[in-house]
């Protein structure tokens, strides 16, 4: 109980000192964090908390880590307002879902930018104002594949290069042209290109290791 007790000072203590020196106000995009022992180690003992219900531990981790996420969230979506939305919305859902997280398997930093993106690729998909029954995933877009065929397809894309997959998503789940894409990623559209063929090619390659029929991707 002392020690429980003493993380809980601490991570209150260092809220309060995150809190003082940068505010609350609008995020501010950062891309740097401190991975030093010592705050890896509060990070640790403020996610245990949180998932105790504690609010400081909740308001160290927004504070430690919401402008990152809105740095990585703007790079997606493009638009600072619509940004300030979608990184709320993952704190928002935070203590929830950390009972999903575990240490032993990702840095924390790590887990939250996927999070991160996972929102602001919803939040790409709704924004092309596709009708919820419509929504479709990948391969449901392509050809009603049943549900063992979606789950290969999910285990295949989780394993390509990420900007492999953010190409995929964004093409086929999100909608968006090439050139749309070229804008949000800062590539060139010919990059773009180049990385949705490598990206289809690759997707095949493990739908097949996975004895799965290769997805037939419009291009």
């Amino acid at each position: 109980m002392r020690e429980s007790c003493g993380v809980r000072d601490v991570v209150r203590e260092e809220a309060d000192r995150i809190e003082l020196s940068v505010g609350r106000g609008r995020f501010r995009r950062r891309r740097t964090l401190d991975h030093s022992p010592q705050s890896e180690s509060l990070t640790l003992g403020a996610i245990a908390r949180a998932k105790e219900g504690d609010e400081d531990a909740i308001r160290y981790l927004y504070l430690r880590y919401a402008d990152n996420v809105y740095g990585y969230v703007c790079s997606i979506v493009r638009d600072e307002h619509e940004a300030e939305d979608v990184t709320q919305g993952v704190f928002v859902k935070l203590p929830a879902r950390l009972e999903r997280y575990k240490p032993q398997l990702v840095p924390f930093s790590s887990w939250l930018m996927r999070v991160a993106h996972n929102a602001a690729i919803d939040h790409v998909r709704s924004r092309r104002c596709i009708p919820v029954e419509e929504v479709r995933d990948v391969d449901a877009a392509i050809d009603d594949a049943g549900g063992d065929r979606l789950e290969a397809l999910r285990t295949a894309l989780a394993v390509m290069p990420e900007d492999q997959r953010e190409v995929l998503v964004l093409r086929f789940i999100g909608g968006l042209t090439p050139g749309e894409i070229a804008e949000r990623m800062g590539r060139s559209e010919n990059a773009i290109h180049a990385l949705q063929h490598r990206g289809r090619r690759r997707l095949r390659t493990e739908l097949e290791s996975l004895e799965a029929r290769p997805v037939a991707m419009a291009a």
